[in-house]
């Protein structure tokens, strides 16, 4: 005899603390999907990751009022809903299966991630149980994110009879991530033959972004249903058994998978809307030089909010080229953003007055390229306090590994948008941003990179070229690599030894900086823990 049973993948943001908000959209979205199984993401109620709102109480209570509200409800089909857990004295990261009003069971995480960005061992007791329900004789197992990537929960959850494992995930994105998680699935569902619905949230949170790119692996291995990536919606598909066999099937138009460098502009758009939107503020605003980093930055706020909610200021000096105001202004014009130039020249002489009897004897260092910069920075954050708009920086990876950026000037802002991506790929994305409509002007991405804070300056003249900049600086902070080996790779000693050394040593500048979207596999942020005071590279 054939069964089959309509499922649905709800691939939405859920904010962090909204627990009432986040209660009733569950109850909404189930109502719309209307199917047999409705399945949201991981820590749905809390939002993820909730950190140390976790040790309140009154979250608790928020979240059982709201568990509470959606069996209240009384769906018609089985809602699939995760959330945080007390229990005899233990919090656990639970998902609770409730079925026209009534508890099904319950299931606890058993695989609590401890590295990189997360920190559940913090709050959470593993779990040790593993839970399945029967459907329409298909029989269904409760899993949550981590637990697939270890195997063993799934294992015994096919042991358990399952044919199905029902996966909610919040998974956080780099530009390795989705395809990992494909690989993981289909190869772990063929090992088993259990099938995977996995669930993951989409949105940004802080310097997380969530990607979504929900699956539906068949027990085969095959993945018959691949949602798309940094979008909201309801996928849904179907489950059949047909003489003791189960398989899936969608009749979805889905669009085809985005590029490397669509993929990585999609999770920045998301990241800045969300982290803007979330937090209150009615708009942004940044410095445009006339440079890649701020037109790349520009253009991902503008398609982040709309052009209209974006306010640009250029802030040109005596060693700012005519080129870089005509470019910044073109660029400006072409995306209809508010913009303004206002001059720090006579600040910076009526500042360098002051200073002079202060300075007298002493020579022109990179003093007087910082104050330009600090002096940017004030009349950035004027304009923010002003308008209550958000100030976005526009520093890019490189950059910020190296300390290529100046404290209280250019690193001023509560949001760092291209803060993990390396120069070589801000180029890549300037170019595809490009590619959907001209907005860049072509010779901002063509000149050498430059500060313009002394005469002639270029990037270059203090930094080795870009391309091995990048390999250096992933070798080091992603793939923690010594000096040795990356000498091994192929660069001079003396190169690595002084990129690996400023590295370390402006490790006080990054722990000042604004959070920034996380787009590889190691970010500065969370995922990278370095004491600012350390003799380590004394030892190299």
């Amino acid at each position: 005899m054939s069964q089959s049973i309509s499922v649905s993948l709800v691939q939405q943001q859920f904010p962090v603390g909204a627990v009432k908000q986040n209660s009733q959209q569950v109850i909404e979205l189930a109502q719309q999907a209307a199917t047999d199984l409705v399945i949201f993401p991981e820590l749905t109620l809390t939002g993820y990751p909730p950190e140390d709102l976790l040790l309140r109480n009154d979250l608790m209570q928020l979240v059982e009022e709201g568990l509470a509200d959606i069996q209240a409800a009384n769906y018609s089909g089985i809602i699939i809903v995760g959330h945080p857990w007390r229990e005899n004295g233990a919090l656990y990261n639970a998902v609770s299966a409730i079925a026209q009003g009534q508890l099904l069971g319950r299931y606890f995480k058993q695989s609590l991630p401890n590295f990189g960005v997360f920190d559940e061992q913090r709050y959470f007791t593993a779990g040790s149980e593993t839970f399945t329900f029967t459907f329409k004789q298909q029989t269904f197992s409760l899993l949550i994110c981590e637990d697939v990537w270890q195997g063993h929960s799934a294992a015994a959850a096919k042991a358990a009879g399952a044919d199905w494992a029902l996966v909610l995930n919040a998974s956080p994105y780099d530009t390795a991530k989705i395809s990992q998680r494909q690989h993981l699935l289909t190869t772990l569902a063929r090992r088993l033959n259990l099938g995977f619905v996995y669930v993951n949230q989409a949105q940004g949170q802080d310097e997380l972004v969530f990607d979504g790119s929900s699956m539906l692996v068949d027990p085969t291995g095959a993945m018959v249903l691949q949602a798309p990536s940094f979008t909201r919606d309801i996928y849904r598909a179907t489950l059949h058994q047909q003489h003791g066999v189960c398989s899936a099937s969608h009749q979805l138009q889905l669009p085809a998978a985005l590029s490397f460098e669509a993929e990585v502009y999609q999770a920045l758009v998301m990241a800045t809307r969300d982290y803007i939107t979330q937090n209150g503020f009615p708009g942004a605003v940044l410095g445009l030089s006339g440079g890649i980093d701020s037109a790349l930055t520009l253009a991902i706020a503008a398609d982040a909010i709309g052009a209209d909610k974006v306010q640009a200021l250029m802030l040109p000096f005596r060693y700012t080229s005519s080129m870089s105001v005509e470019d910044a202004t073109e660029q400006a014009n072409i995306m209809g953003i508010k913009f303004d130039i206002v001059s720090i020249e006579p600040m910076y002489d009526s500042f360098m007055q002051q200073l002079a009897p202060i300075f007298a004897g002493k020579p022109v260092d990179t003093t007087e390229e910082n104050l330009q910069a600090r002096l940017r920075g004030v009349l950035l954050m004027a304009l923010s306090n002003k308008t209550g708009r958000m100030l976005l920086t526009t520093g890019n990876k490189s950059e910020v590994a190296v300390g290529y950026c100046t404290l209280y000037g250019d690193m001023c802002g509560g949001f760092a948008v291209i803060k993990d991506v390396p120069k070589t790929l801000v180029f890549r994305l300037a170019a595809y941003r490009n590619s959907i409509s001209p907005v860049i002007p072509q010779r901002v991405i063509d000149r050498p990179p430059s500060a313009e804070l002394a005469p002639g300056q270029t990037d270059q003249d203090n930094l080795p070229p870009y391309d091995d900049l990048d390999a250096m600086i992933e070798a080091y902070v992603e793939q923690d690599k010594s000096l040795s080996e990356i000498v091994a790779m192929g660069y001079a000693e003396e190169t690595v030894r002084r990129v690996l050394n400023l590295i370390d040593l402006n490790e006080y500048k990054r722990r000042q900086s604004a959070v920034g979207p996380k787009i590889t596999s190691r970010n500065f942020g969370k995922d990278r823990r370095y004491p600012i005071t350390s003799a380590m590279r004394k030892q190299r």
